[in-house]
């Protein structure tokens, strides 16, 4: 069974960046009918907050992105710990005793060298008594000793990659104070619970060539990997300087549909045209990892606003029925305003604007010239119950008495009853106006 997962750290909240890891898996897992797990990567007891998870699963669950199997990586450190035991015993994971200072130092003099700043293995030439005079004057971290050979596979967005394990220093696994670092504890993840797939950023590129050799350690079968492009802004600039403005749970205070997101996401970057998606299971059908390549992807987040706009065009009413309920439109009327509004929301936040002008109306908008023809107007409105037919037989009579016509006839009648130049069609909107104005 297809089997993927997310494992965001819960050291703060989902943006726009680390949305593509969760969406991408979650879209490969319901494209094979598969499982998505949800894996909060706690392991940093300091920095890991649980109103982070929390808003992880929040922003996870307001998108849709529904996950089959929660798991917490903070639950599991027994299971690191035996794994680490594994490794000590087939002689690859082995204790070394540098402190930071003098690891910077090592490095700095390998490149004033020309050398690549790759850890040198000192620790191995350590006698058993050198180790146990280092253990009482210091710490001890453990790092996994690296076969230097070539480590190739086949990615599913990047094609055939292939790197010198001999150009990357052998990895932390777990550090002086006992913490069990991100490659371990993945690593162990990944195996224990089945991944089929693995879909991440560029940026853990040599993250997965070291796994790979851990994960052959350890005796376990290979998933499949796939590197995704990072996000850049609009103008090709670093993304990261702004993703404080970027999280999610921003974007949706400030209105933005969730099939927007979706429907950009999972098209962004990719060979194929952005669509505007009315539900996720269309999402899910039009994607395509073969479709992505490696180049740096432009996000601009104005982009979002008319998607989000474009979608209220096409819902149905039945789909905004609960925030019709809560604003007080009656059920036997949601379908005709839902329709008359529709086309004039952007936000969700715009609904409320339209069914306060259908129950308290508003202060008109008369210019002095269209003053007296506003009177008359309005003294020739037909007595309610009004429907559709009735803004199109009071316009024409209007026009046969005064003579206006067009703009002239049209938009000062409009001003007047709604306050504004633009908004819904007036044959669907004046039936639902509760209050017309005395002029």
């Amino acid at each position: 069974m297809t089997t993927t997962r997310f494992a965001p750290s819960p050291t703060g909240y989902l943006h726009i960046g680390n949305l593509r890891a969760a969406l991408f898996n979650f879209l490969i897992a319901r494209q094979q009918g598969g499982k998505f797990i949800l894996r909060l990567d706690d392991t940093d007891p300091v920095r890991s907050k649980p109103e982070y998870a929390d808003g992880i699963k929040q922003d996870l669950h307001w998108l849709g992105l529904e996950w089959d199997q929660l798991e917490t990586q903070s639950s599991r450190l027994g299971r690191y710990d035996e794994v680490a035991a594994q490794l000590r015993a087939s002689g690859r994971l082995y204790e070394c005793f540098e402190s930071p200072t003098e690891l910077d130092l090592k490095r700095k003099k390998q490149l004033n060298m020309g050398l690549p700043p790759v850890y040198d293995r000192a620790a191995l030439k350590l006698t058993e008594a050198e180790k146990d005079t280092l253990r009482a004057e210091r710490g001890s971290y453990w790092r996994f000793q690296l076969d230097h050979k070539r480590i190739e596979w086949d990615d599913g967005i990047l094609g055939a990659q292939s790197i010198d394990a001999a150009s990357v220093s052998d990895p932390v696994l777990i550090r002086a104070d006992g913490q069990v670092l991100y490659t371990l504890a993945s690593v162990t993840d990944d195996t224990d619970m089945g991944i089929t797939n693995v879909v991440r950023g560029l940026d853990h590129v040599t993250n997965t060539a070291t796994q790979i050799q851990i994960i052959e350690a350890m005796g376990c079968p290979l998933p499949s990997f796939a590197h995704h492009s990072m996000l850049t802004g609009p103008q090709g600039e670093p993304l990261s300087k702004r993703l404080g403005v970027l999280a999610l749970k921003d974007l949706r205070a400030n209105g933005v549909e969730p099939m927007a997101i979706l429907s950009l996401m999972a098209r962004l970057g990719s060979s194929k045209p952005v669509e505007l998606r009315q539900h996720i299971d269309d999402v899910v059908a039009g994607f395509d990892l073969k479709d992505f390549n490696a180049s740096p992807t432009k996000f601009d987040e104005t982009d979002l606003g008319p998607l989000s706009a474009r979608y209220f065009h096409g819902v149905p009413a039945a789909e905004v029925a609960d925030d019709l309920t809560i604003l007080g439109v009656p059920s036997e009327q949601q379908e005709d305003f839902w329709l008359a509004v529709r086309e004039n929301i952007d936000t969700r936040a715009d609904i409320s604007k339209w069914w306060a002008l259908c129950q308290n109306g508003t202060s008109p908008e008369i210019a002095d010239e269209d003053l007296s023809f506003i009177r008359e107007a309005l003294a020739a409105l037909p007595p309610r119950p009004f429907d559709q037919s009735t803004w199109p037989s009071w316009t024409s009579e209007m026009k046969e008495k005064t003579g206006r016509k067009g703009k002239k006839l049209f938009m000062p009648l409009r001003k007047a009853l709604t306050g504004a130049a633009h908004g819904p069609d007036m044959k669907r909107l004046l039936p639902l106006l509760q209050v017309i104005p005395k002029v």
